[in-house]
């Protein structure tokens, strides 16, 4: 069976899709009988050389010929950004078409209204690539654990960080790692999108969404990147058995849902811990499967471009059939304040060396409730040095450690902001 496709957008990601159908196209077939035909694509730019054949008349600027066209069956959104690829999405949904994106951000804004789109004019709108790129754990959310209450997820789900902190535990600095990530092409020139941890916050949103079945907004998810982790807590954290990860969280306890994106420590003999580099990975626990994890190249040309194949093959493989696409927001939705949140934390505290300085932040931390696992005074012996104290805490509530840190930089003995990193076991 042969079924056409119009792609928008002939980037990178849009190049590795014509690349994978016209090297795989006769496979895709013998696997599932479906014939994927590349219609029409259409781009601003269709002049400049991409590195692959193109038939004749089949680039075009006008996106219009592809929402106009009845033999197109499938459009695959691949410009990002918001608009106008919002509102192309929209377009090919309202004209009948299914619809395959890669758009996190549009997806994390409006996937509750696209998939109502969808049902409506009887077309699917999938999306396996907007997460962890060539990792299939969109579908396996949607189908494959359908059976399950998903209590936990714990990922890993944006390669730039994880490679910079890689770099780090390798010993170079934060400004090193990141400098290399770019000359790589794993980190924009402007990299702010990933080491800010929007790109994961907006995967989060989009992976909650499935889980869930809750409507989340982006705002209302504690987010926090890794700029400020340095090169000596990423040695501390060693001396500790962690390692540091920028993690996207979703709990679900008691119907009450606590996400969040920041750094963490994890232990050495978490799965997540010895993911490295640009590799994504995601930990996912249920009521009934237990646990299982996915891992794999998170982003890149042929990877991402693999998911958006896979859901086209999907959807083309269906067209006998019914098209009702899976709703979204049917479950309760509650969110736990992040000060509610109760964690393990590392705390490091830059302080100048006086008597009885362990004592002092020992008092405080045990006025706020908060118990002490392990503590390290890294200081010379020497009254005016400056030096560190680390510790590590048992169960405690944000907002506790909150409390207890804008106390303890009030004392005279401190020399700079304290560090506060959640531990993940």
């Amino acid at each position: 069976m042969e079924v056409n496709i119009g792609l928008i957008g002939f980037g990178t990601i849009g190049t590795g899709v014509v690349k994978l159908l016209k090297e795989n196209s006769g496979l895709i077939e013998k696997k599932t009988g479906v014939k994927l035909v590349l219609k029409r694509i259409a781009d601003k730019d269709i002049t400049s050389n991409r590195g692959v054949d193109i038939e004749p008349g089949v680039l075009t600027t006008d996106t219009g010929k592809i929402f106009s066209d009845p033999e197109i069956k499938i459009v695959i959104e691949l410009i990002g950004g918001e608009e106008p690829a919002r509102s192309f999405i929209i377009k090919a949904l309202s004209s009948g078409k299914h619809v395959v994106t890669a758009n996190k951000l549009v997806l994390a804004k409006y996937g509750g209204e696209l998939h109502k789109l969808a049902r409506e004019n009887n077309v699917r709108l999938e999306y396996e690539a907007s997460v962890a790129g060539g990792i299939p754990f969109i579908n396996a959310l949607k189908e494959g654990f359908v059976a399950n209450k998903i209590t936990r997820i714990t990922g890993i789900i944006n390669g730039t960080t994880n490679y910079i902190l890689t770099k780090m535990e390798e010993g170079l600095s934060f400004e090193q790692a990141l400098d290399e990530a770019k000359l790589k092409g794993f980190a924009e020139a402007d990299p702010g999108f990933d080491i800010d941890g929007i790109d994961a916050l907006q995967k989060l949103v989009i992976i909650s969404h499935l889980a869930f079945g809750s409507k989340i907004l982006m705002e209302e998810i504690y987010t926090e990147g890794i700029s400020k982790i340095t090169l000596e807590d990423i040695n501390c954290a060693r001396k500790f058995g962690y390692n540091i990860k920028l993690l996207a969280v979703a709990v679900n306890l008691n119907g009450e849902l606590e996400l969040r994106v920041h750094p963490a420590l994890l232990p050495l003999k978490h799965p997540l811990a010895s993911v490295r580099n640009e590799n994504n990975a995601i930990y996912i626990e249920g009521d009934a499967f237990g646990a299982a994890m996915f891992y794999g190249k998170g982003a890149g040309q042929l990877p991402t471009a693999s998911s958006v194949v896979s859901d086209a093959v999907r959807i083309a493989a269906s067209l006998e059939g019914s098209h009702q696409a899976p709703g979204l927001f049917w479950g309760d939705r509650k969110l736990k304040p992040t000060g509610e949140s109760v964690s393990r934390y590392y705390l490091r505290f830059p302080v100048i060396d006086q008597p009885g300085i362990v004592g002092k932040i020992g008092a405080i931390l045990g006025k706020h409730g908060i118990s002490i696992t392990s503590i390290i005074a890294s200081l010379a012996g020497n009254q005016g040095n400056e030096g560190n104290v680390e510790a590590v805490t048992h169960l405690v509530k944000e907002k506790n450690i909150l409390a207890s840190l804008q106390e303890v930089e009030k004392l005279s003995i401190t020399r700079g902001p304290s560090v506060l990193i959640k531990i993940e076991e």
